[in-house]
């Protein structure tokens, strides 16, 4: 596996990171001021942008993985690399997500714990109802972790 950071040509990768936030003026508020973040193995297989935030926090915008490649580590990988690049230079690493029973646990296994919600945030930033596993999504849930 190999990690690289993206500085040229962000756009060439708006098809996989429509995956983790399908509202492509969404992605436009944060990917140009976040560290976007490959993973290689044989071909891009994931993506992250991160943010830098007030009070030496860091957020996790968007993580995608290529759909071929679900479910084979590739996600958790991207998160430990994030950890690492990210641990000692900041207070601890955020992430806002649907309230779905596919990514909640997925961030709860990587070591985040939930800190709050941001009530309606589905209704009021996106131009269309936004469903994953069946769920339309309405609150962002936030998790952090120490770093």
């Amino acid at each position: 596996m190999e990690f690289r950071t993206i500085s040229d040509n962000r756009r060439d990768f708006l098809p996989l990171l429509l995956l983790g936030d399908e509202q492509e003026d969404m992605i436009g508020r944060y990917l140009d001021r976040g560290t976007l973040w490959a993973l290689y193995d044989s071909g891009l297989q994931a993506v992250c942008v991160v943010t830098e935030e007030d009070d030496g926090d860091f957020e996790i915008k968007n993580l995608a993985v290529a759909p071929e490649s679900q479910r084979r580590g590739y996600g958790r990988a991207m998160v430990e690399h994030v950890v690492r690049q990210y641990r000692g230079r900041g207070r601890r690493l955020l992430v806002g997500t649907g309230d779905s029973p596919l990514t909640v646990p997925f961030y709860e296994a990587c070591g985040f714990r939930e800190c709050g919600r941001v009530n309606g945030f589905f209704l009021d930033n996106y131009d269309h109802p936004i469903f994953e596993a069946g769920r339309q999504l309405v609150d962002m849930v936030v998790f952090s972790m120490a770093l």
